[in-house]
């Protein structure tokens, strides 16, 4: 496993540097996020000796134990709430997953962002619980930009009553928005997320001119069989689990 892991951490570092160099980019604009839902610790922590220091988790419950045992058995690695600026700076775990609002607390304590804020009232809690605990969390707003029912998100196609909700978040404190998140549908080609990329980039540069560049710079988007794809559409995160860690 760590030798097959070592390999593939390696060939998708060269597939994103081969996609920022077509969309004329730097590899260093483009943060890889490791999907870990699902695996142990032990392999999450293989990851990051290996140089891996994004993760991205799904469900707050299976977090909360993977998240602290990684975290005891690396020196001065401390929780983002008992230690705003913890020795291991480069070490980040996202939450990447639909998070519940009774869930809200646990996420605060655990993750260092939350990429998955798809509600104002969620952001709100969030917003609450931040100043109770004195600290300012990143978060990403999930858009559903493709429209699909089956999907979490904002739904940017009433855009007055959108921009209104975007301008209650931007403003809470506690928070702090730094751009976009989406999920691309399932498909067969790669090639057809491309308008669901282009699309968030977009709907990101609106937000941008509106509300603040530095609240829409970043840009989570594409997973292993599209990521490239994002890339060249503008991806700043891309969050891949089965090209790193085979299927679950």
């Amino acid at each position: 496993m760590n030798n097959n892991l070592a390999e593939a951490i390696a060939f998708v570092q060269e597939r994103i540097a081969a996609a920022a160099r077509r969309a004329g980019r730097k590899r260093d604009g483009v943060t890889l996020v490791a999907v870990t839902k699902t695996l142990p610790v032990e392999i999450v922590l293989r990851a990051y000796q290996l140089g891996l220091c994004d993760f991205g988790e799904n469900r707050v419950e299976e977090a909360v134990d993977k998240i602290s045992n990684f975290k005891f058995q690396i020196p001065n690695c401390q929780s983002p709430v008992s230690n705003l600026q913890s020795p291991v700076s480069n070490l980040h775990f996202h939450m990447i997953g639909h998070l519940q609002s009774r869930k809200a607390r646990d996420a605060v304590a655990l993750f260092d962002s939350i990429q998955s804020v798809d509600s104002v009232k969620l952001a709100q809690k969030l917003s609450r619980l931040c100043v109770e605990a004195g600290r300012v969390m990143p978060i990403l707003l999930e858009c559903n930009v493709s429209g699909e029912e089956s999907k979490y998100g904002f739904v940017p196609l009433k855009e007055a009553g959108f921009f209104a909700e975007i301008e209650t978040i931007v403003a809470l404190p506690g928070v702090r928005v730094d751009g976009l998140m989406t999920m691309a549908p399932i498909v067969p080609d790669p090639e057809q997320a491309r308008p669901v990329f282009v699309a968030l980039r977009e709907l990101a540069e609106r937000l941008s001119a509106r509300f603040g560049a530095e609240h829409f710079s970043q840009l989570s988007m594409g997973m292993t069989d599209d990521f490239e794809v994002a890339i060249e559409e503008g991806a700043t995160m891309v969050r891949v689990g089965r090209a790193l860690f085979g299927e679950r």
